[in-house]
């Protein structure tokens, strides 16, 4: 017996939804700060109902980071090169170019507002899909038999001075990224 195919479609209702929440969003913070943001607002602002965004997205964090997400899938996937060098300064870039472009105060945010339930510390949702994305580029740099930083590695001391370079208004210059990604590879080659 043979399996039929499931069939996904690649918009319909469950897309504009969420495209038109998330240009509502946009729109709504060009307009106020992301904490006068609210779910009723951008309910009213996109269309959609209430009890949509609160089943969908259940607070404003929540639907920030999908925000953020969506915007870092489409803005800034993560490079395949074929080599670690390649695929490390191509995302430095993007995230120093990121973090000077118009989604800055969302993303920050992304990284400040935890999204953990019962008060309970851990990565919101954009940043925990980034860092198993992130660990995939490291294993696959290990099975090519490169030497790879560990994940922790490369926050530290790539990601960790972009994002505080963005944070108290000195941007990356052009060489930051290349610089940050030399010292981590020579820590991983030192390993």
């Amino acid at each position: 017996m043979t399996e039929r195919p499931t069939m996904q479609r690649p918009g319909g209702r469950t897309a504009r939804v969420r495209n038109a929440v998330h240009e509502a969003v946009i729109a709504l913070l060009a307009e106020q700060s992301w904490e006068e943001l609210s779910l009723p607002a951008v309910a009213e602002r996109s269309g959609v109902h209430q009890a949509t965004l609160y089943r969908r997205w259940r607070t404003v964090p929540a639907l920030l980071d999908d925000v953020v997400a969506e915007h870092l899938t489409r803005a800034a996937p993560l490079p395949d090169t074929g080599t670690l060098r390649g695929d490390l300064d191509a995302y430095a870039a993007g995230v120093a170019r990121g973090l000077t472009g118009p989604f800055r105060v969302l993303i920050l945010r992304a990284a400040m507002v935890d999204t953990g339930g019962a008060g309970t510390p851990a990565l919101s949702g954009v940043l925990a899909q980034r860092s198993r994305q992130l660990q995939e580029m490291l294993d696959r740099a290990r099975d090519r038999g490169e030497a790879a930083p560990t994940l922790d590695e490369l926050v530290e001391l790539v990601l960790a001075p972009l994002y505080f370079y963005a944070l108290f208004g000195r941007p990356a210059g052009a060489a930051d990224p290349r610089r940050l990604v030399d010292r981590l590879l020579e820590l991983a080659a030192a390993a």
